[in-house]
């Protein structure tokens, strides 16, 4: 498929008090809420270098491939759906031990430079700030609320 003339590209760092194999382990675990996984309404998930997912949030269909696992340092995918046009983008996620605690950094590129590519940068804090939430004293394990600004 060709990649639209403009693209985007989004970088998010969050602090994580907690290590980075746990931190690594709970991106990859649906029932955490924050990622990707955990809002689905229907889910195929195979996290495997070549593993295929595909996930619907409300009706809408997502997808990709997993390129690049590599525990407990980065977590590499495609993401399609139809905030991107159809096209293929680029998510990556990075943990670097900080002391005690984890520097994640998660990029997303290859976005489509339109309304809804950039609705990535309000849904992307948004579910990066439940997933922080989760590893904070107090942190709740419910079932992630999409935000009213991000449609999926």
């Amino acid at each position: 498929m060709t990649q639209s003339a403009r693209t985007l590209a989004f970088t998010f760092e969050r602090i994580i008090p907690a290590a980075p194999e746990e931190v690594f382990d709970a991106w990859l675990n649906p029932a955490t809420p924050g990622n990707l996984w955990n809002m689905a309404e229907k889910l195929i998930f195979d996290p495997k270098v070549d593993g295929v997912f595909y996930w619907t949030a409300k009706g809408t269909a997502h997808y990709g491939r997993f390129i690049e696992i590599e525990r407990p340092a980065r977590i590499e995918h495609t993401l399609v759906s139809p905030n991107t046009l159809g096209e293929e983008s680029q998510v990556s996620l990075t943990l670097r031990r900080k002391g005690k605690d984890t520097l994640l950094t998660l990029v997303h590129s290859g976005i489509p430079d339109t309304e809804r590519g950039q609705r990535h940068q309000t849904g992307w804090t948004y579910f990066l700030n439940l997933f922080s939430e989760q590893f904070r004293v107090g942190g709740s394990y419910g079932p992630a609320q999409t935000p009213r600004d991000f449609e999926s």
